[in-house]
């Protein structure tokens, strides 16, 4: 009951009230008061949990529906990745420097994979399934075999890696991080393949298309850029300066199946829709509020999707470029 409400049905009850009950009408409204305080301006006071912490009115309350978890990690975990072949099968990367395989449905930790000094910021499977990999914020990646758990080779050469990806095709892994360069090997030998320059400033993410012939990176600076793998040449480039791109910092990139369309996600909250074949801009979706996070394509419908950190998840017609539903 509101404090409005309180002081309303106070004066309609009022000329009912005898003298003896005074005191104890008295009682029962200052116990009233306490549960809805105000402050000089009328304004609620600001309301405290019971470990004494703020509450927030507008906090979401969510309920744990999961079927399974996996805790051991010791500090917030930034990747997890399924296996390929066996979905039951997924490796997680985390603050605490490692990552770890686990069984799916029993929640099992399989192996724990160290080695890092730094957090793992990005774990993937090789196309068949046969290597897992972890890049680190300490500039290295490890490969292990999935199967026995044991240890590859360790590839070192950029500063900070934010983001690995296997090849399609083969058990080559490319690497971007802070420093803004992208690097690529050979797996299980480790042997150095090329290093990719270009961009300004951290490579946010990057991929090998589909068909395993081009290499599409994204970085702070505002730009995209299309290399060869095998001679490390940009074959094209978009930057902020053409003013149909991004105005800000690109944070997301996804391609279609066809290695055709790439889709780029960026902090001014728009994404854009890519020609890889002539480098042409072919239009912008916009309808968030806030920077747009994560985007994808779907395999089998003309459908992609962007996330924001407006809180929406937003269904677009690829065709058309219209939007579907939010």
């Amino acid at each position: 009951m509101s404090a409005e409400a309180s002081r309303h049905d106070d004066s309609d009850h009022e000329e009912f009230l005898d003298p003896d009950e005074v005191d104890e009408e008295q009682i029962l409204e200052h116990e009233e008061g306490d549960m809805m305080e105000e402050d000089e301006d009328g304004e609620e006071a600001e309301q405290f949990d019971q470990e004494g912490n703020p509450v927030d009115d507008e906090m979401v309350e969510f309920h744990d529906d999961s079927v399974q978890g996996f805790f051991t990690h010791k500090e917030p975990v930034y990747d997890v990745a399924l296996h390929p072949v066996h979905q039951n099968i997924a490796v997680s990367g985390g603050g605490d420097d490692k990552s770890y395989l686990w069984r799916l449905y029993d929640g099992e930790q399989l192996y724990e994979f160290g080695g890092h000094t730094d957090s793992v910021t990005q774990v993937a499977f090789s196309v068949d399934g046969t290597y897992v990999a972890s890049g680190s914020m300490d500039g290295k990646v490890r490969v292990w075999k999935s199967e026995t758990g044991e240890f590859v080779c360790e590839l070192e050469g950029p500063d900070e890696v934010v983001w690995i990806n296997w090849h399609p095709k083969g058990n080559i892994i490319l690497a971007g991080a802070t420093d803004s360069s992208v690097w690529m090997w050979a797996v299980p030998s480790g042997a150095f393949m090329n290093v990719f320059n270009g961009h300004s400033g951290p490579v946010t993410s990057g991929m090998f298309t589909p068909d395993g012939k081009k290499i599409v990176t994204v970085s702070e600076d505002c730009s995209l850029i299309v290399w060869d793998p095998k001679t490390a040449a940009a074959t094209f480039r978009i930057t902020s300066e053409d003013a149909r791109f991004h105005s800000d910092v690109v944070t997301c990139l996804a391609i279609n199946k066809d290695s055709t369309l790439a889709m780029t996600g960026s902090a001014d909250g728009t994404a854009k829709l890519i020609n890889l074949h002539s480098g042409h801009i072919l239009g912008s979706f916009e309808n968030h509020t806030d920077a747009v996070e994560t985007v994808g394509f779907s395999d089998h419908l003309n459908l992609a999707a962007t996330g924001s950190l407006d809180g929406r998840l937003n269904i677009w017609d690829v065709q058309t470029m219209q939007l579907r539903t939010s």
